[in-house]
């Protein structure tokens, strides 16, 4: 028995957390990181995971690829992909993390969109770091990754009742 956490010992509870409370909790881990592995497919069928910054905006996350990179090209000619984040792990306590399962939009610079998606993912800082000219943004590609299914881990849920895996449908069912 875990002394410092009993409730990570079975019997786990498998109650769901309610849709607007998990989107929630989903929220706040995208709030609480902003560097995922992006799984995109390649030409040939196979995976790419790619560490990759992200911003988030509600479920939506947006990410600045490098022009020409593998990962860019993959989700120009195959938008399926999947977003893994997670917090830091110590143990089963906390265990924390979500995949985003969606189709990525690549959106040129100054489509529509374009501006937004620069607001959110804060090209400014990024841009400074980096020793550029942060005077304007830089003109490249933005990604926007809409999840049309979220796997959503916390296994601080069993301390407050719930099942520690939620799945998030944006369909609802």
């Amino acid at each position: 028995m875990s002394v410092a956490y009993p409730w990570v010992e079975p019997p786990w509870p498998e109650n769901p957390l309610p849709k607007e409370q998990l989107e929630d909790y989903i929220e706040e881990l995208l709030g609480s990181t902003n560097m995922c592995t992006l799984a995109t497919v390649d030409k040939s069928g196979q995976p790419i995971a790619s560490p990759i910054e992200y911003w988030a905006d509600g479920l939506n996350v947006y990410m600045l690829p490098d022009p020409g990179t593998p990962k860019l090209k993959a989700m120009q000619r195959d938008p399926r992909v999947c977003v893994a984040v997670h917090g830091p792990y110590h143990g089963w306590h906390s265990a924390k993390g979500a995949q985003l399962f969606g189709e990525a939009e690549v959106i040129e610079p100054h489509a529509e969109g374009w501006d937004h998606g620069m607001k959110i993912f804060r090209w400014y800082e990024w841009m400074k770091d980096l020793a550029m000219d942060t005077s304007q943004p830089f003109e490249r590609q933005v990604v926007k990754i809409v999840p049309h299914k979220i796997l959503f881990t916390d296994t601080w849920l069993w301390k407050r009742g719930f099942h520690a895996k939620q799945r998030w449908l944006r369909d609802g069912s």
